[in-house]
Formats: C-alpha cells, structure tokens, sequence
C-alpha cells in the first residue's frame, strides 16, 4: 500500500499549538496543515505522544501546553558554532529528558553594566519552548561561575583556518581556533584549548593553550582523557623524595612471616602485588574439614603517614587509574613498584590476616599481626588454573600440591559460604585491549575468568570483613565499602523488559541479591543472558565509602571495608591506619582528629573512583573506535544494547564495541519509542527492534577522538516485526465461535 506523504512534522503541531492562532482542536490542526484521510491517522498518534511527553494536555476538546516549569536553574555547559550558549537543567523536575536549552541574556534597564555569562556559569531561566524538544532561557539570575572551560579536542587545519573537534562526544559544537594559536600546530593533533569570544553576538574562539599528542600515536589516546578529566600524573619533588628515600622497617616487634610461603596470583599484565596469599588444612580437631588461610598485604601506612606529601597526593588522587598502555599511580613507583610490591625472594613490610574458616567457609576467627614476609613466587591466574587442572609445564606436581591445592580447598569452602548468604555474581564479559611496543593494537579480547580469579576474590573479601569487624570491636573508625539496595523504579524497568521475553520476575520493594543471581543462571543458557546481567547491573546503586555502615547488598555481607589494595586505592590506607591503632602496631596510625574527616574524605574518594572508572571506560571506546577505523563498510553481527528516542545502541559480540545506529539509519518508516518496553517500532511498517534483538549493521562512521562510532542497519535477526492486532476480524472470529 503506498503511505501518503506528510507535509508536517511533531514540531510544527507543537508549535502550532503554542501559537494559540485558532483555537487547537484537532479538527483545526488538520484543517491548517491540510490533514486529509490516512494522515490523521498519524496526526492523531503525534498529539497522543505530545500528551505522554507531558507537553500538552487536552481539556473539552482544546489542546494547549501543560504547565511545565517556568523557572529552571541551568549550568552554561556549551557554546554552539554560532556563539550561542547552551545550558543543561541542575534538577529537570520531569521524569522525561530535559529539552535543549538556548541561553538569552538579560534584559537590562537603562543605566546598567553588562552582565558577564559563560562556561561553568549557573545561571536561573524563564523558559520559552520552541518546539517540542528545544527552548529558550532568558536569564534572570547569575550565579557563580562553576569553573572554568577548557576542551581537549583535535585540531583540524583548513584552507581558511582551523577547527577545534571536542573529544566529548556530547559536545557536538566546533569551534574556529583563534589563528595566531596554531603557528606549530599539526593537522591532527591533540590539543588543550581554551574557549574565549564568548561576548553577546560573537562567536566562540578557541585558543590552543597546549598540543597533548598527535592521532598518529595511539599513545595520545590516554593523554585525552587524561587532560579531559583532570586527572593528576605529576608527583610533587617532596613526594618522590620520600618514596626514593623508603627502606624496610627492622624486624623489631613485627612477626616473622618470611617462611611461610605466601605466593602473589596476578593477571599476566599486573604492574603491583600488594597482596599474598596462603592456606592448609586447619590442624585443630575441633574444626573438622576447616582450613587455615593467611592473606598479607604490603604495609604501605608504614611509609606514607598522615598529612606528609605521599599522603598529601595519595588522598588528591584517591586511587590508581589503569590504561592500556600506562597506569597513573596514586603512589610514586619507588613505592608501587618497589618497596610497597610483594616481589618474589625479596623481603617486604606487611600487615597480614590469619583467617580460620570451617567446612562450610564460615569465617570463624581471625588474628591480624604486622610482619615481614618474602613471597615465594609470583604466579598468574593461568598458570595457577592449569597446575591445578594437571599442566605441570609450569608448575611441579608438588609445588601445586603444597601451594595451589589447599588454596582450591579454602576457595571451595568460600564458595559455600558465598551461595548460602546470597550474593550476586554477574557475568559480564570484561574488554582486554592488546597493544605492541609502540602502542598499536593488535588484539581487542575479552578476559578469561577462572576458579583462580575467584580464589582470590573471596580470600580478599575474608580478609575485608576481618578488618571491618576488628574494627568495629577496637572502636576505631572505619571507611566501609557499603552498596545500597537497587531503586525500585530502575527494579520496576527490569521488570518490564523481561515480561516482554517472558521471563517471571516477582515484583517487590525488597529484591534480594541471591534472586538476582539465581535470575542470571536462568537466562544464562539463552540469548538474552549478557543483556539481562548488563540490566542488572543498571538496576545497582553505586558503591561507595562512608564512615556510616549500611551493610553491602551485592556481596549479601553486614560487615565490609577494602583492606587489601592500599598501592591502589587511599581508602585501604586509612583503613590500615585504623588497624595499626586499634591494634597498637606502632608506627604510622592514625591521628586524633583524623576519623572526624572521614565523611568528607569519603565522598571525596568515591568522586575519585567513579573519575577514574570513566577515565578508563572512554580510553577503552577510543582504543577500539581507533582499532575498527580499518574496518569502516564492514557488516557486523551486534545486539541492541540501548533503546532511546534519536535511535539505537548497538554491541558488536566479540570485541565489545559499542556504537549508534540513529533513526534516520534505519529502515524509513515513523517510529515510536516505548520506554517501558524498550523498544521502537514503526507505524507504518510495524518493523521493531527491542532491547536484546540481534541484528545485522554496517559501520559508516568512525571518530577516534571521541570514541563515537554510528552504524547503519541492515536487517534485524529477530521477528521480521509485530503485527497490529486487527479489531474487525477479531469481532468476526469472536462472532463466528458463539455461532
């Protein structure tokens, strides 16, 4: 059947019903536009979506704009090509997205100075809609300028000039740059700009304030989101002084540990072993099948103490931050690679838990000393798991015997412990980028995870919950790791996505973690497992630190603090501070005043942590967008991992990348987002494509500086489409059984 063409769009009925200039029933919306037969068809759905937008409401037949709000409160976030100001609500009081705002300045009475606005001004607006996605904000108020703008980008070189193109995607504004910046500037180099000509009626400049690295060294890649996020790389001269300068502490009153054979397991790739590991059968009688495990950890309190200049640039950066090619390390490498890193055959400072759990994996006592270890070798988690599956090559038969066997022991009977508290174990595969010695990349693979990997997890969460309960029953203060409950309406989305594959999922205000879990072994067999487990995932609420105890929902644990990576994150640090004088350890314990700060300190750190895990997700996409750069025009089997309004999201399966498939790439037709089932669908063709859909893409478009990569589809794998149910033969059927 051939579709009519439409001479309308959504915006111009929203504009039409903001003008008022016939009153906006439908019957004059379609006289206006000359809305004929199949049309109002589509006239009919535009305003049943303006009504669930909350733009317009309907009242005896007359549409008109719903009260949305009038005064919005708005950071100055961008500047368009034209020199406009685009601002971005601080609280949108809708559930639906916030429309893009245009900044207007002030009116100004006679008389009065011109009022400054820029970046990282707050500013409140009176709202003027445009159409149904877009609105004006005349200023009536300044706030303070919440920082200033400066933009990583990459700079492109023209006939006339050059360009800035931000590295953040969601800046889609370019900006002419300023020609007497860019006299030694490289067409495709990475560059520090400053934005300035931010006047009314001018457009905005860039300035180059530095040149970061060129695209032709994927090395650059880091540098980005290192300029872009802030993140600190530069230790002071004080700090590397103290770390230069650090030597083993005397045995003295420490424990020696130096024979008993602690072993570090690591990732092939680890740059620092801050923890080591022991187990054997617990020799108590009255522990039948127990075991006997010791967890030691580099003593880095004794080093780096409060308020000197390690201590100074540890809490600043809160935590390492791991690339591909490079790590930022919150401690100077004399520390973190050295003194602080349990090397094999070497002696080293630590602070150890002695852990005594029963056949069950209880934890059922524990003692903490501080010691002097030498570890007895350094292992990887693939080695581990192939002595310990019979591959001698690297490994001895006995060596596996004394060492890694009573380690699977105590990993077995954690195991126990772990399914019958309940804690929620999801499958997400994890992205390994692989790069040659000049920083090219060879491979994108995603990590193998075995019973070694997991070995290690439980011993290090034993050892947590040892610390958090030792210093509960000291008294002390405590950084605990805690993990709220999900929200329940991110819940209630879950909920609504797997009614649409037909999976059960009760609804309750109180989701346990083991139901999420045992929900995971159930999809874990079909199509839908990585997206469910991804769902899920979306459903947490943040972990984070904090002084006031609320338990850990994901691990199912009461007690929990992070004692066991003190070179990688500050949080460990106060953590052992705590232990150190609880303990009376001696040296390097926390001061008096310290555990007052410690909400302070952990809203701060947890600022540090989520800085940093977006630090390394965005060089991951970049990395991989610069990888598939070669492959543009090349199809792709992906699955949609994200359903929105302008279009979809879609996952390459082997090498995680993620990319865009907009509307206008798909299939024409007129689509509909339904946002409690995920999923769009056309009017016209009833062509859908849901959340989880497999379907068959083209690469187009590659930018390696943002990390952005746009598709286009090819064919969906899934139902050809959803069918409209027909009301008339319905009836007949229905009329047809009762005769």
């Amino acid at each position: 059947m051939k579709h009519p063409t439409v001479s309308f769009t959504k915006a111009d009925i929203f504009e039409f019903i903001k003008s008022q200039l016939l009153p906006p029933t439908r019957r004059n919306i379609a006289r206006a536009f000359n809305i004929k037969d199949q049309t109002r068809i589509l006239l009919k759905t535009i305003l049943k979506e303006l009504e669930q937008e909350d733009l317009i409401k309907r009242s005896s037949g007359t549409y008109q704009l719903t009260e949305s709000p009038q005064f919005v409160d708005v950071e100055i976030t961008a500047i368009s090509a034209e020199g406009e100001f685009i601002g971005s609500p601080v609280d949108w009081p809708s559930d639906k997205p916030h429309p893009k705002i245009y900044i207007l300045a002030p009116r100004l009475h006679k008389g009065h100075s011109h009022v400054n606005i820029e970046i990282g001004v707050h500013v409140r607006v009176r709202l003027e809609w445009i159409d149904s996605h877009t609105c004006e904000g005349r200023v009536i108020r300044v706030f303070e300028k919440l920082e200033a703008q400066q933009l990583v980008g990459r700079f492109e070189k023209t006939e006339r000039g050059g360009w800035l193109i931000p590295s953040d995607r969601k800046i889609r504004e370019v900006f002419p740059v300023t020609p007497t910046s860019f006299t030694n500037v490289k067409n495709g180099d990475i560059v520090l700009a400053e934005i300035q000509g931010i006047g009314q009626g001018k457009a905005a400049q860039a300035t180059i304030v530095k040149v970061i690295g060129s695209m032709d060294d994927p090395r650059s890649i880091t540098l980005i989101a290192i300029h872009e996020l802030g993140l600190p790389h530069e230790f002071s001269r004080e700090a590397e002084r103290l770390a230069a300068t650090a030597t083993l502490p005397p045995l003295s009153d420490r424990e020696d540990l130096r024979s008993i054979p602690l072993i570090t397991i690591d990732d092939e790739d680890a740059r620092d072993f801050d923890d080591a590991v022991w187990a054997e059968p617990d020799q108590n009688p009255e522990n039948p099948g127990g075991w006997h495990a010791i967890v030691g950890i580099a003593d880095v309190a004794y080093y780096v103490r409060p308020q000197d200049a390690l201590d100074q640039t540890a809490f600043e950066r809160g935590n390492s931050v791991y690339f591909a090619d490079r790590v930022i390390p919150m401690l100077p490498e004399a520390l973190s690679n050295e003194m602080c890193s349990l090397k094999p055959n070497v002696e080293r400072a630590c602070l150890a838990v002695h852990l005594w759990f029963n056949s069950q994996g209880k934890l059922i006592r524990h003692h903490f000393v501080r010691g002097i270890m030498k570890s007895a070798a350094r292992l990887t988690y693939t080695q581990v798991q192939n002595a310990y599956e019979g591959d001698t090559s690297h490994l001895s038969k006995d060596f596996t015997k004394t060492h890694i066997a009573p380690l699977y022991g105590v990993f077995k009977a954690l195991t126990k412990a772990r399914l019958k508290r309940g804690s929620l174990d999801l499958d997400l595969p994890e992205r390994r980028i692989i790069l040659d010695n000049k920083g090219n990349i060879q491979e994108i693979k995603l990590r193998t995870r075995f019973d070694s990997h997991r070995l290690i997890e439980e011993l290090m969460i034993a050892a947590n919950v040892a610390a958090a309960i030792t210093l509960e029953n000291k008294r002390q203060p405590c950084m605990y790791r805690i993990h709220d409950r999900p929200d329940p309406a991110k819940v209630f989305s879950l909920h609504n996505f797997l009614a649409g594959i037909e999976i059960k999922f009760k609804k309750s205000q109180q989701i346990e973690a083991q139901y999420l879990s045992d929900l995971c072994k159930q999809v874990s067999q079909t199509p839908f497992a990585n997206i469910v487990n991804e769902l899920i995932l979306r459903t947490q609420a943040q972990a984070e630190y904090n002084p006031d105890n609320i338990g850990h929902f994901g691990l199912g644990l009461t007690n929990y603090c992070h004692f066991t990576s003190p070179i990688r994150r500050y949080s460990d640090i106060l953590v052992h501070r705590a232990l150190i004088s609880g303990l009376k350890f001696g040296e390097g314990g926390l001061l008096a005043e310290d555990g007052s700060r410690f909400a302070e300190i952990g809203t701060h750190i947890s600022a540090t942590e989520r800085r940093a895990a977006q630090a390394e997700r965005i060089t991951v996409d970049r990395f991989i967008a610069l990888f598939m750069q070669g492959q543009i025009g090349q199809e792709f089997k992906c699955r949609i991992s994200g359903v929105t309004n302008f279009g979809l999201f879609v996952t390459v399966d082997h090498s995680g990348a993620t990319g865009l498939i907009p509307i206008r790439a798909l299939p024409h037709d007129y689509y509909h987002f339904d946002e409690k089932h995920q999923w769009l669908l056309g009017r016209s063709r009833r062509l859908c494509f849901r959340l989880g859909d497999m379907v068959m893409v083209k690469l187009e478009k590659v930018e390696p500086v943002t990390g952005g990569l746009e598709f286009s589809m090819l064919k969906s794998l899934q139902q050809p489409s959803i069918r409209r149910r027909d009301k008339t033969n319905s009836a007949k059927r229905k009329k047809a059984k009762k005769s």
